[in-house]
């Protein structure tokens, strides 16, 4: 599981534990490791997290440095220390799978893109920076992916515009090696997969996490004996 730009916190713990309930080894590691224990949750008076385009402009470019330093070399030299480290845990040499929010979900793009022999089943939601003009965009490089992909937009996220979905959806259709689906949420603002944020769109939510697992069921092999809560 990749976090999003806001770090590592309780509401992402308790995600994980959720793949967990269903006999997945989840791993939840800290992107920002190099720069330190990064946490940058901002609540409203309803006790909810608030959204990025309400945060002081110095804090959304605080934000955005960290998030561009989680780049695809980085992540790839991140992802094989996770594989590695699962070596000696109770985890199947089979497919892995990958879920990620915002820049997360650019992330579980680049692990079934470096590591397309083993990341076969990846969902991003609401992933950030999907479609760039840079020669290694993720949507440019579809074509080293193969097994599934779900991807979860909101159709009120600047970062899934129709011209970004429409772009990623012409990219894997040009490769028979990856099944895509996914699903344009209206009325979904970017954030909206995440239950403790002030933008949160359960339906929305309810519906990536069935394709996701059903993805899951389809392409991972779960744990044998299930560990809930670990």
């Amino acid at each position: 599981m990749f976090m999003d730009v806001w770090g590592l916190r309780e509401e992402l713990f308790g995600l994980a534990r959720s793949v967990a309930d269903h006999g997945y080894y989840c791993l939840l590691p800290n992107l920002f490791y190099r720069e330190g224990k990064i946490r940058l949750e901002r609540r409203n008076a309803d006790g909810k997290m608030v959204s990025f385009d309400t945060l002081p402009e110095p804090l959304q470019n605080e934000m955005r440095g960290h998030s561009s330093k989680v780049d695809r070399p980085r992540t790839r030299i991140d992802i094989a220390a996770m594989l590695e480290f699962c070596r000696d845990e109770p985890v199947a040499p089979g497919p892995a799978g990958s879920v990620g929010f915002c820049l997360g979900g650019r992330a579980a793009v680049y692990a079934g893109q470096e590591f397309a022999a083993r990341f076969r089943s990846n969902a991003s939601l609401h992933g950030t920076h999907l479609v760039t003009a840079a020669a290694d965009s993720p949507h440019a490089l579809v074509d080293r992916m193969g097994g599934e992909v779900y991807c979860g937009y909101g159709d009120r996220d600047r970062m899934a515009t129709p011209e970004i979905v429409a772009a990623l959806g012409r990219a894997f259709a040009a490769n028979s090696n990856v099944i895509y689906r996914h699903n344009l949420h209206a009325g979904a603002h970017h954030g909206y997969s995440l239950p403790d944020r002030d933008i949160h769109d359960a339906a929305a939510t309810a519906a990536d996490w069935r394709e996701t697992f059903a993805m899951f069921e389809r392409v991972l092999q779960p744990l044998v004996s299930a560990n809930p809560g670990a």
